[in-house]
């Protein structure tokens, strides 16, 4: 881990409870695919909730026009995990 890195980290810890705590973020999109049924519409949503101990639950759905769905749901408390989260916004 760089230095800048253990900066950032301290900084998201020391504000977690003012900054993030309890709060969630949802975010959506939809996309075309095709599979050997022909082409479909996938639906997607993501969303990332801060935990009441210092992490972030990231939960992701998908519905297809054709039905089909599925779920992942992970808890992300680790440095790297949270650097990287941070890295992506």
């Amino acid at each position: 881990m760089s230095d800048d890195e253990a900066s950032t980290l301290e900084e998201f810890i020391d504000g977690y409870d003012d900054n993030y705590k309890g709060r969630s973020e949802t975010r959506t999109r939809s996309f075309d695919g095709w599979s050997s049924d022909g082409k479909y519409t996938r639906h997607e949503t993501y969303t990332d909730t801060f935990t009441d101990e210092v992490g972030i639950r990231r939960d992701y759905e998908y519905k297809d026009d054709d039905g089909q769905t599925g779920s992942s749901s992970q808890i992300v408390k680790d440095a790297r995990g949270v650097l990287d989260w941070l890295k992506d916004q």
